[in-house]
């Protein structure tokens, strides 16, 4: 729901950085390795109990999630790089519940099962989406040009991200943070279902 304010806002700084990157021979497969290794060690560290240490590197590895693309738009777009974009996108959102798991499994381990399978169906139906909108060769540019078919919800990476920094800022409200984001992104994949039926009849 966010991100296209938010990319609005951060955009030009992100292009002036990927620029610099680009001119120094830094491809963005790289920077897109780099920011999902950056995010491991923040679950790594998030596991250990360190939240705030955990909080420095999410951050860190989430410029490095939109200067890829920002390095990618003057090197030129690949399929191979925006398909190593997703996966590992979806990666890094399944480690960091993982890492709040297994710092406290007694208390975090059934709200994190319950937000990663949120996250597991609202993956299938936005990459689902989007294989059959590739297929029909509709074009959606409402977050800008990318890689493969994007539709919007309630729940994006800009409302992912927050409730990331609330769960590092609050680790002991991570059940209820959890359950509350779980339902918006069960919403969010019930509206793609919705639409898809709309769309695909």
């Amino acid at each position: 729901m966010l991100d296209g304010w938010a990319r609005r806002r951060i955009d030009p700084a992100l292009n002036v950085m990927g620029r610099a990157l680009a001119q120094v021979g830094i491809s963005a497969n790289s920077v897109t390795l780099a920011a999902f290794g950056v995010g491991v060690l923040a679950a790594v560290a998030i596991a250990w109990g360190w939240f705030l240490t955990g909080l420095a590197l999410l951050l860190v590895s989430r410029l490095g999630d939109g200067l890829d693309g920002a390095v990618a738009r003057i090197q030129g777009k690949t399929d191979f790089g925006g398909y190593l974009d997703i996966v590992l996108d979806f990666a890094f959102y399944g480690a960091i519940p993982l890492g709040f798991v297994l710092a406290d499994p007694a208390a975090n381990a059934v709200a994190g099962a319950v937000l990663l399978l949120s996250f597991y169906v609202n993956g299938s139906s936005f990459l689902a989406y989007a294989i059959m909108a590739e297929k029909r060769e509709l074009e959606g540019r409402v977050r800008g040009e990318k890689s493969i078919f994007f539709t919007t919800g309630l729940a994006e990476a800009t409302e992912t991200l927050v409730v990331f920094v609330a769960f590092c800022l609050f680790p002991g409200w991570f059940p209820a943070i959890a359950y509350v984001f779980a339902t918006l992104t069960f919403y969010t994949a019930l509206s793609r279902i919705v639409l898809a039926s709309r769309t695909f009849r």
